[in-house]
């Protein structure tokens, strides 16, 4: 049977699929849709796993917030490219995988992907031809209050922030200066105390070149211990919109309290491959000849 240019473009519209590979997957099937359609699933499945080991620092954030704040969803999901990360259809995944977890409210992306997520994930993998991860999802709830957000313009630096008390001015301040200024924890008792001692090992060491007697050494550490506590912690920040103020101070006014937050940055942690382009190209040419 002829492979006709309408057959090609319906089938493209049913897969959202590259012409050629709709093209070859009717000519294969003998113009059967059906036959074609199974085809490129098959085939896009595997296009998709040969891709996953490639590293996809890249992507996109999304955000969204319960109507009544009880609750909200943070969600990353990366690619391999900036310049594909504002492909349409991956800023519409990013949207579908936000929506999901919030309806079913879940932070599982296993049981998210599981659930017809990752037949999606692989179509888009093969549609755009980068290797497509949805690497975390973050549920925040408020008893008893609220949680605030911020996503920042670039859909790339976002926070939720949860308060009893207060207004939602108060919320939008705090989950801008969060994203702003990257606290580890609420409060210093927050942070686990073998990284409060692998920094004191790392002050004493230091200190100990100074050939300084061992109890002034002992108040150093000590004292860089503090500020590494109170660099870290939300409550001992300086208010972004106000330096003069800490944190701690600006909730005290406003009689408020921050039960927990949560902060995303695209990437962060990921270890990224960097590729020699030149070196690549030689290595090329060296396996041709």
């Amino acid at each position: 049977m002829a492979v006709t240019a309408a057959m090609v473009k319906e089938l493209r519209e049913l897969t959202g699929l590259g012409m050629m590979d709709c093209k070859k997957a009717l000519t294969e099937s003998d113009g059967d849709m059906n036959a074609a359609v199974e085809t490129l699933r098959r085939n896009s499945a595997v296009k998709a796993a040969k891709k996953a080991d490639r590293t996809a620092s890249q992507g996109l954030l999304g955000v969204r917030v319960a109507d009544d704040g009880s609750y909200a969803i943070v969600v990353e999901v990366n690619i391999e490219t900036d310049f594909a990360e504002r492909d349409a259809s991956f800023a519409a995944f990013v949207k579908r995988v936000r929506d999901v977890a919030f309806e079913k409210r879940t932070n599982d992306v296993a049981a998210l992907l599981a659930g017809g997520l990752d037949a999606e994930r692989e179509a888009l993998v093969q549609s755009i031809g980068e290797n497509v991860s949805v690497r975390r999802i973050a549920l925040l709830e408020a008893p008893g209050g609220k949680v605030a957000s911020y996503l920042h313009a670039d859909n790339r630096k976002a926070s939720l922030v949860a308060v009893v008390g207060g207004d939602d001015e108060l919320g939008r301040d705090l989950a801008m200066h969060v994203t702003a200024s990257k606290p580890l924890v609420v409060t210093g008792a927050d942070v686990a105390p073998d990284v409060v001692e692998k920094e004191r090992e790392i002050y004493t060491a230091q200190a100990q070149d100074s050939g300084k007697p061992a109890d002034i050494i002992a108040k150093m550490v000590e004292g860089r211990v503090r500020k590494f506590l109170a660099e870290v912690s939300l409550l001992e920040q300086p208010f972004v919109k106000d330096p003069n103020l800490r944190v701690s101070q600006l909730l005290s006014q406003k009689k408020a309290r921050c039960t927990g937050f949560v902060r995303y940055e695209v990437g962060e942690g990921i270890d990224k491959v960097e590729t020699d382009f030149a070196a690549e190209v030689a290595a090329q040419v060296r396996g041709k000849g």
